[in-house]
């Protein structure tokens, strides 16, 4: 499903990826936990926000500090990045999402539903 999004070069990704992956954060943010898996658009196409976050696990550049706060503020242990000023990377960032994403699911039971829907999304791109 991640083939619907623009790929990252040297591990780094185009702008429109980056305000994607806002995205996916903000609608996690606002995902009520008995709800199925947000879903975010992109270029008409939507996604689930796991796939958002999947696309960017090879992302080597560094996550704006405002979307830091939103991600580090759900960890059960402080923050400390390898960097001189903690930087946190996008691939940390969508790492840590996409546990976040899994946890959930599982709880609510929804994981088989979101494999369930994720291998219908790429049956039918396959037909096309």
């Amino acid at each position: 499903m991640t083939n619907a999004l623009p790929p990252l070069h040297n591990g780094h990704a185009p702008i429109t990826l980056q305000q994607l992956f806002r995205e996916a954060i903000y609608a996690f943010e606002e995902w009520n936990a008995e709800m199925a898996e947000p879903f975010v658009t992109f270029e008409g196409k939507f996604l689930p926000i796991s796939a958002v976050f999947e696309a960017m696990r090879g992302c080597t550049d560094i996550v704006p500090a405002n979307v830091v706060g939103s991600v580090t503020e759900r960890l059960t242990k402080p923050w400390q990045g390898e960097g001189p000023l903690d930087e946190m990377t996008f691939q940390t960032a969508a790492r840590v999402m996409g546990v976040l994403v899994r946890k959930r699911l599982h709880a609510n039971g929804g994981a088989d539903l979101a494999a369930l829907a994720s291998r219908s999304a790429e049956a039918e791109h396959s037909q096309r």
